[in-house]
């Protein structure tokens, strides 16, 4: 038999532990080894990259890559596109996004997974993995100071996952789809369980996500100087 996983179970939190480690264990060698090269941030972008190439090919070869399923418009997936953008570039406007996108969103994903099976199986291995990484990757590049989110990067993330969201929202109105959890929650535990019935779930979290992305920003936000009189 083959090992299971459970929600909070010692594999999950061995998996919770091993993220920031690696982001920690990434920035290290990018300060010490690869500073005046792009090697270890170009290798970070390829392997997500090539990591939902190969599922979204595994997905078509087994027929189960079909319209309006399977697409990427869940939050994770325009974080991961992001971060792919923010790790080839730097473009600050990208990891401003990514950076929010990836600690306040992606990471609660991992917190409590949608997934459907309780086996290491191939989709499970594979959802940590991207997430994991994409989570790491924003730790690596803040804790090797490569990139920071800027001063009112908090209010143009809200602007945008509000934009994304009322996107979806139609295409899940038009297509009777169920993406960023717009028309119901998961079936699985999430954190939405905890905000009420719909659709106060969605305003609630709007709230929520306001106050992590505020306290995201936190870190970084410098007092105005003084003028001199």
């Amino acid at each position: 038999m083959g090992a299971t996983f459970t929600t909070f179970g010692p594999i999950h939190l061995a998996i919770l532990g091993a993220i920031p480690v690696c982001g920690g264990v990434l920035a290290a060698i990018e300060r010490r080894v690869s500073t005046r090269h792009s090697v270890l941030r170009i290798s970070l972008a390829i392997a997500l990259l090539l990591d939902s190439i190969v599922w979204y090919l595994y997905l078509a070869a087994r027929g189960w890559l079909i319209f309006p399923d399977s697409l990427p418009l869940q939050l994770c997936d325009v974080t991961l596109c992001l971060m792919i953008l923010a790790l080839l570039t730097r473009n600050p406007a990208a990891f401003d996004l990514a950076y929010y996108g990836a600690l306040a969103g992606t990471s609660m994903a991992l917190l409590t997974p949608d997934i459907e099976e309780h086996s290491l199986s191939l989709s499970t291995i594979h959802f940590f993995v991207t997430h994991g990484l994409v989570v790491a990757s924003a730790l690596y590049l803040v804790w090797s100071k490569q990139a920071r989110p800027r001063s009112g990067s908090v209010w143009r993330a809200m602007l945008a996952i509000n934009l994304f969201a009322a996107i979806t929202g139609a295409f899940d109105f038009a297509f009777n789809t169920n993406y960023m959890y717009l028309r119901t929650k998961p079936q699985n535990l999430s954190l939405l369980d905890f905000l009420g019935p719909w659709p106060w779930y969605i305003a609630t979290s709007e709230g929520i996500a306001l106050v992590l992305f505020t306290l995201l920003y936190l870190p970084f936000w410098q007092r105005p100087a003084k003028s001199e009189a």
